[in-house]
């Protein structure tokens, strides 16, 4: 009883609008008349010149703010009337100096029962997207060197061949340095396309064009069509077979199920999840994928299980997160850029589903997501 009075009076000296101006995050609170009655410094920083006239015009000029260049999404006003009417806050972003700035809002009544509108801004993200741009310029620059310098290498080859050098040997070694080409040219691709699905997910797209291009997928029919496309393109390493991935996979597919998700965000998730198994397991071992019915048959479930190095337990705060890789020597020997897990991730969850793992170091993984099942 004494902490718990003595916690109160803790509470009742602390000055709470020093709270909110020390907050890391831009804070602004409306009143019932639109008025704007509190902002912090985060908030200045942030929204700039754009804060004075908020404070003469209130929500107005907020909302006029927030609706600026947002094309079909959801206007302020909307935006407001759900967070009043909802217990959990509404989370939208804001156009500011060209950056998607993430923002939430939300309301609190007071005794006399009048509402609130809470906006809390979040700072943007710098320092992710420098490391993003340096991942790239640092790939990118790699790229072109390899490949100038074998180009050059193939050029000399081709115009002073070396003396009693058959034609055959020649063939061999230009065939091995477009081998390199093709390889620093496949990878560059990759992480052109992940940085494009990044860049989707960090300026609010994603539920947007979750909502736009969910569609009823077959799951059987997609798997067949998925596993013909593996046949066609290069998942690991453009040198490699394409039929050698196939050959490895194993399919338990219910045939009657459906799912509701967008068919391309689909087939990229399988494929980045696929590409990992394919990647840290050794040929010819099997890579499994699994498809059921699960939760009582609200979702379809879809399970990669290979039998290659696992990870360890303590990375599992690395798996899901942008820029990380595990440090084993296995994963450090294959090239990636930390990404395409976080991506699955964040787009897993947006279609209303979830991803996890479970892995036992030497013996193998199992990676796991589930999306709603279609009626």
């Amino acid at each position: 009883m004494e902490s718990k009075m003595a916690k109160s009076d803790a509470l009742a000296a602390l000055n709470f609008q020093n709270v909110i101006k020390n907050m890391g995050t831009g804070l602004l609170i409306f009143d019932a008349q639109d008025k704007l009655i509190l902002d912090n410094l985060v908030a200045q920083q942030i929204l700039g010149p754009n804060l004075v006239l908020m404070r003469s015009e209130g929500w107005s000029a907020f909302a006029m703010l927030t609706d600026a260049n947002r094309g079909e999404q959801h206007p302020a006003n909307e935006i407001r009337a759900r967070a009043i009417h909802q217990a959990a806050p509404v989370r939208f972003h804001m156009l500011l100096l060209g950056v998607n700035t993430p923002c939430w809002a939300s309301s609190v009544k007071n005794e006399d029962g009048k509402v609130f509108t809470v906006i809390s801004i979040e700072r943007p993200d710098w320092h992710a997207l420098m490391e993003l741009m340096g991942t790239f310029r640092a790939e990118a620059r790699s790229a072109i060197t390899s490949t100038s310098g074998h180009a050059d290498f193939v050029r000399k080859l081709l115009n002073n061949p070396p003396k009693k050098t058959t034609v055959e040997d020649l063939g061999k070694r230009a065939m091995g340095m477009i081998d390199v080409i093709s390889s620093q040219m496949h990878r560059l691709q990759l992480l052109i396309d992940l940085l494009h699905r990044l860049e989707i997910i960090r300026t609010g797209q994603l539920p947007g064009l979750i909502e736009q291009r969910t569609t009823v997928i077959a799951v059987a029919d997609f798997i067949e069509d998925f596993v013909e496309e593996l046949s066609e393109e290069a998942l690991v390493d453009p040198n490699i077979d394409p039929d050698a991935y196939r050959d490895r996979l194993v399919l338990d597919v219910d045939d009657k199920l459906k799912v509701k998700a967008p068919k391309t965000m689909l087939r990229d998730i399988l494929r980045d999840v696929l590409r990992n198994s394919f990647m840290y397991s050794e040929s010819p071992a099997a890579v499994k994928l699994r498809v059921f019915s699960a939760t009582q048959g609200r979702h379809v479930q879809f399970d990669v299980t290979d039998e290659g190095c696992g990870i360890r337990a303590k990375e599992a705060d690395r798996v899901f997160q942008p820029f990380q890789r595990a440090r084993q020597p296995q994963v450090i020997r294959e090239y990636g850029y930390g990404l395409a897990l976080y991506l699955c991730k964040a787009e897993v969850e947006g279609m209303g589903g979830r991803i996890w793992y479970e892995s036992e170091e030497g013996v193998g993984t199992t990676f796991s997501f589930k999306l709603p099942i279609a009626d």
